[in-house]
């Protein structure tokens, strides 16, 4: 008999995984930097790795879910982030760096398998407006996760604990959710109502999708870009790094929760519209602010980032149905893509940003905080691009409703 309650709290807790290896990670970049020498462009690859492994791990399992069903999928995904996080505690054993690189993209992987299996499971597991309720709050473990993560990350960090201990805490969520799916019987995968991949593929060449695929890329690195580099980039500031990523994730916890109304008032297009000018205000003023504003700019990206993935998939569900769940994998899998992408090239701003300062006799905290902004005020150009994209958009599906 299928157990719903024990196998939907072990699905939070995998997601908690993912949002823990996130945040955590994120803290530690600063560490990692100076344990293992390495450039910001090198940390730039070790992110791209979680970001690579994510979204080709959600493709594949989108694919074979019906065939393989979750079970077997969540065996993969606690295989990978256990590999993973004992690979990150020891990557000597493959050369320090290229041992952070296969560790980063192992437990890219086991995210991945978590978001392919659970949330098609859930769907299995419940119905009607039961199963609408038990995704919103399953997705709101992800900023969720991230808050106890950062704050658990700032606390460890303060209190003089090296990385290696808060990479352990990765473990413990980990452990928790094999625990609760060990020996239970997970739903049947439902197939009525599922078309073919040959319809799916048809729908996805439509101009709407290819837009909305193009916007994806951008919606990604605009949420995740200044997010994953918070670490580094605001540490000399004023503020706390992981207080700001606290503040972020938490109110886009409570953002999610209720948008529901904003959605239904404005449309997914003026949704975005309205998420990509707040991520642009939110993102300059982080290129300007210093001490206490750092915060407040935290809380414009908030309310800028904080719908933009959710509506960017409902989005596709909504108008383009055609293109099924594999739409929807693709959409997220292109998100995280783009993210892997351009982490290096952040990294890379970054390195050439200090080089700048330098040049201009900047020292020391100075020229870091002066480097990181400037590469703060090149990525404010994503929400920019989307303003444009999604004003195109609002106006055009307000002229006339799309049909795909």
């Amino acid at each position: 008999m299928v157990n719903q309650n024990r196998l939907f709290l072990g699905s939070c807790f995998a997601l908690i995984t993912t949002a823990f290896s996130f945040s955590i990670r994120a803290g530690i970049l600063p560490q990692l930097a100076t344990d293992f020498s390495l450039t910001a462009e090198q940390l730039g690859f070790i992110n791209s790795m979680w970001f690579l492994g994510f979204p080709i791990a959600m493709i594949v399992g989108g694919l074979v879910y019906h065939t393989m069903g979750p079970k077997k999928i969540m065996i993969i995904a606690f295989v990978c982030h256990a590999l993973g996080i004992l690979l990150t505690l020891y990557p000597q054993i493959l050369g320090g760096y290229t041992g952070l690189l296969i560790s980063t993209f192992l437990i890219g992987i086991g995210n991945g398998c978590t978001e392919a299996a659970c949330n098609p499971m859930i769907a299995d597991a419940y119905s009607g407006s039961q199963m609408s309720k038990m995704l919103n709050r399953f997705h709101m473990w992800f900023p969720g996760g991230i808050v106890v993560g950062s704050l658990l990350s700032k606390f460890m960090t303060d209190g003089g604990l090296g990385w290696q201990p808060q990479i352990w805490l990765i473990l413990v969520p980990t452990l928790i959710y094999a625990y609760l799916f060990w020996g239970q019987e997970f739903p049947k995968p439902k197939t009525e109502g599922v078309t073919s991949i040959g319809e799916n593929l048809k729908a996805m060449a439509s101009p709407l999708y290819i837009f909305m695929f193009a916007c994806m890329a951008l919606t990604a690195i605009s949420e995740f870009g200044p997010q994953q580099w918070t670490g580094l980039i605001m540490s000399k500031s004023g503020a706390s790094p992981m207080l700001i990523l606290a503040l972020v994730t938490g109110l886009m916890a409570v953002i999610r929760y209720f948008a529901g109304p904003i959605v239904e008032k404005f449309d997914q297009t003026g949704v975005l519209l309205g998420s990509a000018v707040l991520a642009a205000i939110g993102i300059y003023l982080f290129s300007t602010q210093t001490g206490a504003m750092a915060y407040v700019a935290a809380v414009f990206f908030a309310m800028g980032v904080a719908l933009f993935w959710p509506n960017m998939v409902g989005f596709i569900a909504e108008k383009v149905p055609l293109s099924g769940a594999l739409g929807m994998s693709i959409i997220g899998g292109v998100g995280m893509f783009s993210t892997s992408i351009f982490q290096p090239i952040i990294g890379n701003w970054i390195d050439s940003a200090k080089a700048e300062q330098t040049a201009a006799g900047l020292t020391g905290d100075e020229m870091e905080l002066a480097a990181g902004q400037a590469t703060l005020s090149t990525m404010v150009i994503f929400p920019a691009i989307l303003i444009v994209a999604f004003a195109i958009l609002f106006f055009w599906q307000k002229r006339k409703p799309v049909q795909a």
